[in-house]
């Protein structure tokens, strides 16, 4: 320990062992393997943090720990946006700074009982704070949310449907802050015990008691189309073609829709009514709606939409969903007058695209209601949230992430419409052009197989439908507003501490007795 605390008494060593710890939690997201390693990943970050020998210390091991952990989460945009993703890492890392303050200030030195008891509540609500704000759509959305590593956990996916993925992050932060008081603050062990007992009996209890969506086993056929990767000149044709061929296939299999990914369709279907006719023929010939993404200048409207789109048997239906939440850098620059340098040195957009003013629930086959949203808009559980609330009875994500094709990003997309669904107790379709494309029921479990970033098919999924809601569909993000109202009250405690703190503290020495001439008098005088 000794040594350690020599190797890291150079900042930037330190600096550097913080970026490293803060990246490790990482490692529980790209498969279902490692989903544990999320409950003690932040332990090292947090023993780092507690040591620090200044408060200004400690909240530059939060920043640094901060800027691994979403260089960590973020680094496959590095072939495509390049040293501007380190910008943006270092610009969102700090807003850990004030989480790794938070930690020294509860865990430093030797705390009180009470104080790592505190801590169990004020760390974890200290960091859906951090997730709160980052989670905004110009800072990148809800990427990478720690909870949203445990998609695959049954348990975990049943708390998701109380209080939604910030729930999961809650208690993850909570279990790794007991780990850390057990190893590292003796005194305080029974608080830390105590705490890892109530998570236990909450997930339990969850598991046991929270309501189930109601299934009557009724069943909505859906397929999805994938065309793989279609490159090289006239691609949006060649790229419609291989969609047409796919969706012919599926003649005869009595559907009740079929789903095309996101920028499915290149050109505006009132500018080339000729696709729109093709669109309706393949609606007659499968006896099913076809829902498909428009990415297109509008001719009804000046700018580039993101526009999901309904075609029956003669032609669009008129129900329209436009985009509302757009990627940063990726569909548009914020404040581009000033960071508008980033399409010269990555691949951002060249020009913004345009936003949808409301979410739509839409009518399809027999009555059908399904909530559309689009690509990046998955990752936000207020959407899929209030299209349940709306009435849709099945959430679907169009997406494409044919520019990450050989990363962890897809899959880590795709993890997301399992929260959604347990979330909203409402199946998941998430459809993209080159994978990864699942289903997942409105328990949050997968549907079949998942067509995979290389496949190029189309698939039916036999999708169970449920009815009722979920605590998290009634009640919304409570568990942001108990996080909220946990530091103001820690920190309205806080300043009541230092009040008295103060009052009661000796007043200072009187000075010294002077002479009239401000010195002693001299003998003889």
């Amino acid at each position: 320990m000794k040594t350690l605390s020599h190797w890291l008494a150079s900042p930037w060593r330190r600096s550097a062992a913080a970026a490293v710890v803060g990246a490790l939690p990482v490692l529980a997201f790209p498969g279902p393997a490692l989903w544990w390693w999320a409950w003690v990943a932040l332990v090292p970050w947090l023993l780092l943090a507690r040591t620090a020998p200044t408060w200004k210390r400690a909240a530059y091991d939060g920043w640094c720990g901060g800027f691994g952990f979403m260089l960590a989460m973020h680094h496959w945009l590095l072939p495509n946006l390049h040293v501007f993703t380190f910008v943006i890492a270092a610009l969102l890392g700090a807003l850990w700074a004030p989480w790794g303050w938070l930690v020294r200030r509860l865990l430093g030195g030797a705390p009180s009982a009470g104080r790592a008891a505190a801590a169990l509540l004020v760390l974890p609500s200290g960091w859906l704070a951090v997730e709160l704000v980052r989670s905004w759509e110009g800072l990148g959305g809800p990427w990478g949310v720690l909870g949203a590593s445990q998609w695959q956990v049954a348990p975990a996916l049943r708390l998701a449907s109380v209080g939604g993925v910030w729930l999961l992050s809650f208690l993850v932060v909570a279990v790794n802050v007991a780990v850390a008081v057990l190893v590292a603050v003796r005194r305080a062990r029974m608080p830390a015990l105590a705490g890892l007992v109530a998570t236990v009996a909450a997930t339990s209890a969850a598991w046991v008691w929270s309501p189930r969506p109601d299934a009557d086993g009724e069943r909505a056929a859906i397929a999805v189309v994938q065309p793989g990767v279609v490159a090289g000149a006239a691609s949006a044709d060649r790229r419609f073609d291989r969609e047409e061929e796919l969706t012919r296939r599926l003649a005869d299999r009595d559907l009740d829709l079929i789903v095309w990914g996101e920028s499915s369709v290149g050109f505006d279907l009132d500018d080339r009514p000729d696709l729109a006719r093709r669109l309706a023929a393949l609606s007659r010939e499968t006896g099913a709606d076809i829902l498909v993404n428009v990415d297109a200048r509008r001719s009804d409207k000046p700018g580039i939409y993101k526009s999901s789109v309904l075609v029956g048997p003669d032609g669009p239906t008129g129900d329209r969903y436009d985009k509302m939440r757009l990627v940063p850098f990726g569909e548009y620059v914020p404040a581009r007058s000033l960071l508008g340098w980033a399409t010269s040195v990555g691949e951002a957009a060249g020009e913004d695209r345009r936003r949808g003013t409301e979410q739509v629930v839409m009518d399809v086959g027999d009555g059908l209601r399904i909530g559309p949203m689009v690509c990046f808009e998955s990752a936000f559980p207020d959407m899929s949230r209030r299209l349940a609330a709306d009435g849709a009875e099945v959430l679907l994500a169009q997406s494409s992430t044919s520019t990450f094709q050989h990363t962890w990003a897809p899959e880590q997309h795709a993890s997301l419409a399992a929260l959604r669904a347990a979330e909203t107790g409402r199946p998941m379709v998430h459809a993209t052009l080159t994978g990864v494309s699942a289903v997942y029921d409105a328990n949050g479990a997968r549907i079949g197989s998942w067509l995979g970033t290389d496949a190029s098919a189309s698939r039916v999924y036999e999708v169970p439908l449920t009815h009722g809601s979920t605590p998290y569909v009634r009640h919304g993000d409570w568990t942001l507003h108990a996080a909220l109202l946990v530091l103001a009250a820690w920190a309205a405690a806080e300043g009541v501490r230092g009040v008295r703190v103060r009052r009661s503290a000796p007043p200072p020495p009187a000075p010294p007795a002077r002479t009239a001439h401000g010195s002693r008098a001299r003998p003889g005088h």
